[in-house]
């Protein structure tokens, strides 16, 4: 291979690498850094807050998004070093052979290099082809020192990651507990009844179905009667927000593996995810329910239920009026060990939503497709 083959060969490998190029992940990571940092901020501002619930709701989605931002900008670090790294040693050879030929121009005394067999007419062509060549040699050690230097950047990056998630982790399990207890000692809710646990408990254990609870819901009330509600969603037909960050699963009437098919939509979601109520909404059952786990039961308005089942912790009473944006609940799951965050790759991102939560709509005492109130068109 000539002197010339060889350096645009090592040139046009070295561009190309740098064409297909990805948005920096390492600004990725510092970003996701920076929200995990905001989020603590918020965290301490949270304890001061006149409505402690909305803030702290707040800073528990503040962590989410850092932590899965965080997440994702690693991920997409690992993969960019792998990607560096795998071209680098792909290089190997052809870096080598142009490493020997500049060894043995600068180690070969001045007076041979005068010299060419084809006489002063080869030296003078010699010498033109490496005035030519230099250019684009400079030019392929310098990318190449970018990638060596980016390879050693994100690595750093990596390795620092840790305390930043553990900061983030430990604030999230932190914001997630203070507000368990803010609403736990929340007492400015209205209330449209009282619930009766006695007839809560027997109208359970004489439902089979989920079908069968949701049409005796009134019969729950302390006083067999329940305030009448004037609430009107109408308008937001089709774009209700969905109550957690997740990724649509299984549409309704999609069979699953075992051939059953449900009335509802099932999201996956991230451990310990929060749940809130996508809309003003009357809570009027919330707690474990047949085989559905624990089950949370909205009334936006009057005939219309959202049915969530699947949390592993519920908030709030059967009763009470709940602003939208409230939290009801959390997914289930263990977070991932910070060992398991910083080295995750695209082979495993599948791990990453292992809770579902299954949600079902109930208009005017049937099941309709939730997609009809739901907005599910951008998985979040």
């Amino acid at each position: 291979m000539t002197l010339r083959a060889l350096l645009l060969g090592v040139s046009v490998t070295l561009a190309a690498g740098q064409a297909q190029a990805q948005p920096d992940p390492a600004d990725a990571a510092r970003e996701a850094a920076r929200m995990l940092e905001e989020a603590s901020i918020t965290l301490s501002e949270a304890e001061a807050a006149r409505d402690r619930v909305k803030a702290l709701t707040g800073t528990v989605r503040a962590y989410e998004a850092g932590l899965a931002a965080m997440r994702e900008g690693l991920r997409r670090a690992a993969a960019r070093e792998a990607e560096l790294t795998a071209q680098l040693r792909a290089r190997e050879d052809e870096i080598a052979r142009l490493l020997g030929v500049i060894q043995t121009i600068e180690t070969s005394a001045p007076p041979v290099l005068m010299l060419h067999p084809s006489g002063p007419l080869g030296a003078a062509r010699s010498g033109m082809m490496l005035a030519e060549v230099t250019p684009g040699l400079n030019a392929a050690a310098k990318r190449l020192a970018e990638d060596l230097e980016e390879v050693r950047t994100l690595r750093q990056l990596q390795q620092n990651a840790a305390r930043t998630l553990q900061d983030g982790l430990s604030g999230v399990q932190q914001a997630r507990a203070d507000l368990s207890k803010a609403i736990a000692d929340r007492t400015d809710l209205p209330r449209r009844f009282a619930e009766d646990p006695v007839r809560t408990a027997i109208l359970i254990s004489s439902t089979e179905t989920l079908d069968g609870f949701a049409s005796g819901l009134s019969e729950i009330a302390a006083d067999g009667s329940v305030t009448p509600s004037s609430a009107d969603i109408t308008a937001l037909r089709g774009a209700v927000p969905l109550p957690v960050q997740g990724l649509m699963l299984r549409r309704a009437g999609e069979e699953d593996a075992a051939g059953i098919a449900r009335e509802g939509i099932i999201l996956a979601t991230r451990a310990r995810a929060l749940v809130v109520s996508p809309t003003p909404a009357t809570i009027r059952y919330l707690g474990p329910l047949l085989d559905l786990g624990n089950v949370v039961i909205l009334e936006p308005q009057p005939d219309l239920l959202f049915v969530f089942s699947g949390l592993a912790e519920v908030y709030g009473e059967a009763g009470l009026v709940i602003p939208e944006g409230t939290p009801v609940g959390l997914m289930g799951g263990a977070a991932p060990e910070i060992g398991a965050i910083v080295s995750t790759n695209a082979d495993v991102t599948g791990t990453e939503r292992p809770e579902t939560l299954y949600i079902e709509v109930r208009e005017g005492g049937s099941p309709v497709n939730p997609e009809t109130w739901f907005r599910t068109d951008k998985d979040r």
